[in-house]
């Protein structure tokens, strides 16, 4: 291991600054050029060199040159993780161009709209996905489509065998004018990158689509500057905890096009010259089976993926005894998920948070036991205030207060939506913040507490109720495999509290009863759900988070209904 480096969280070193003021490719290359023949990419059991990787990544940023795309040009990722995904997104930049990464599980409407608001002119995409581009390629602003497959750049008896055996799945692609080949495009293409300037502080590194109010998804501009900021300061304060040149092993299970598995591929994995385990599916079996192959030291994760894993009935047959650092983000880790982690794999889960509008913000520190309810420190370059919701004044220590962040290098605006951008952007003393739109306490440790989605929060005859505590007690009933938790609104107390749970198969008479009894043992009257409900699923987001706004959208239609039937 490398010698740890002295960094105080909150600051950031004079001998640092400068360093963020490049492309974010760029340490990828210093990667390359130290370790050419070291494992970058590990994929289907397939391995890339970093010289290798290279080749791939600069092959794709001079097919995107051939077909028109110019500097400033947005270039659509509709595609798992793959080899081809990490081309994508790496050689739209040294084109000059945008990477625009999207889930490739969305629906043509949703995809439509996307490349429609993004101006995408060229779209990457799989085989199995093209049909819904070519659906909507008429009333879009996309000009070319680029179709991959799962094992386009697998070894040619690899693809033979994984057709022959039908594990590959793939697509039927109409021909047409617009369509191209990634195969036959990467053949034709020159290794050398094409020569860009880039402008860290004013050109665009990547264009992430989060969540709206209004119910369509904001673009989030994002510069090179702000990427290369968080992705330093995780690698710096991971030294003496993760090594360099293939010392340590990262597993991405996490979906490429979500910021936290960019942000964490390229902190502990491409620029530190270590390998990523790339899986382009979720699956438990394969993933556990990957963590003992290659043993796997760094993981990353969100809550449902350690659950899943913890419940899977066949988790103690795998070794797993390499991992050494296991990190959790996109949502709030419930401690018994903690507890029962380390109990079963002798590690503590570590926690990050932040958001597509500002990076990674805080984590927690790795030279120390993680607190259970703790999201850690933040970063050097992320201010971090809790201030009352309603007039913004900050709060003191260990108060409950509404989540402001502000980075020097972030774009303080959405793309193209003005109204958003009033509602989260906020001028604090000649400064603009974000918010988070959720709630914690700043401890007097320096630490900060997560307290709940600003959403989630329940208000019950005054209180501030949290959802995610209910949901926690609930999941750590022995017969609850999930829980969902939600205000349904009521004149008398504001919203009545109720729960939503699935039951594990093998649960046998488990009552609503029983459950309200559960958590009458372990939360405040007011805290307790007045309704439970079983359902067989709970919806999720396309990155594995709980959609309590479909719910509870849901309830409020029902006593809607209710209500006009009164009438």
């Amino acid at each position: 291991m490398t010698e740890s480096k002295e960094l105080t969280y909150g600051q950031v070193g004079d001998y640092e600054r400068t360093d963020y003021d490049e492309p974010v490719f760029a340490a990828i290359d210093r990667m390359c050029q130290k370790y050419p023949d070291r494992p970058a990419i590990i994929y289907l059991g397939e391995t890339w060199t970093y010289a290798e990787m290279t080749d791939i990544i600069d092959r794709f940023a001079n097919v995107l040159c051939h077909l028109g795309v110019r500097q400033g040009d947005r270039v659509m990722l509709y595609i798992p993780n793959s080899p081809q995904f990490i081309a994508g997104y790496f050689g739209a930049m040294k084109a000059g161009a945008t990477p625009v990464p999207v889930s490739p599980i969305y629906t043509p409407f949703e995809i439509e709209y996307l490349i429609n608001d993004s101006g995408a002119g060229i779209i990457l995409c799989q085989d199995t996905n093209c049909g819904y581009v070519r659906e909507v390629f008429p009333k879009t602003t996309l000009r070319g489509i680029i179709v991959t497959n799962y094992a386009d750049l697998l070894p040619w008896w690899k693809r033979a065998a994984g057709v022959m055996f039908d594990k590959i799945p793939h697509g039927v692609v109409e021909k047409g004018k617009e369509i191209y080949q990634f195969k036959d495009l990467m053949k034709q293409s020159p290794p050398d990158p094409p020569k860009v300037e880039i402008n860290p502080r004013a050109d665009l590194s990547r264009l992430l689509y989060t969540g709206g109010t209004t119910g369509f998804p904001k673009g989030v501009p994002t510069n090179h500057t702000a990427v290369v900021s968080f992705v330093s300061e995780v690698r710096q304060i991971s030294e003496g905890f993760v090594g360099e040149g293939g010392e340590d092993r990262l597993i991405m299970i996490n979906p490429l096009f979500h910021e936290m598995a960019q942000g964490m591929t390229m902190a502990w994995g491409l620029t530190k010259g270590n390998p990523v385990v790339l899986m382009p599916i979720a699956d438990i079996d394969a993933i556990l089976d990957t963590i003992e192959r290659y043993q796997i030291t760094l993981l990353l994760g969100v809550p449902t993926l350690y659950r899943m894993i913890l419940e899977h009935d066949r988790a103690g047959l795998y070794d797993c005894k390499s991992l050494r650092l296991c990190l959790c983000g996109a949502d709030k880790l419930p401690p018994e998920v903690n507890a029962r982690w380390r109990e079963m794999f002798h590690r503590p889960i570590f926690q990050c948070y932040g958001a597509t509008e500002v990076g990674f913000t805080t984590t927690s520190p790795f030279d120390q036991e993680p607190h259970p309810e703790s999201i850690g420190i933040p970063l050097p370059s992320r201010e971090v205030k809790v201030v009352d919701p309603d007039t913004l004044e900050p709060l003191p220590e260990n108060e409950v207060g509404e989540v402001l962040v502000r980075c020097e290098y972030t774009f303080k605006h959405y793309w193209n939506k003005p109204e958003e951008t009033a509602r989260s952007f906020v001028p604090m003393a000649g400064q603009v913040f974000y918010r988070m739109n959720d709630f914690a306490r700043k401890g007097d440790d320096g630490q900060l507490y997560f307290v709940d989605r600003g959403v989630d929060i329940i208000k019950y005859k005054g209180y501030r109720v949290s959802a995610s505590e209910i949901e926690a007690v609930l999941q750590d009933h022995p017969a609850v495999i999930a829980a969902c938790v939600v205000g349904v609104p009521d004149a008398r107390t504001g919203e009545r509290i109720k729960g939503i749970v699935v039951l594990k198969d093998d649960a046998r008479g488990v009552s609503s009863p029983e459950l309200a009894s559960w958590c009458r043992r372990r939360l405040a009257p007011y805290k307790v759900p007045k309704y439970i409900e079983f359902r067989d699923m709970l919806p999720k987001s396309k990155v594995g988070k709980l959609l309590r706004r479909e719910i509870r959208d849901e309830e409020r239609r029902k006593t809607q209904k209710r209500a006009d039937k009164k009438i």
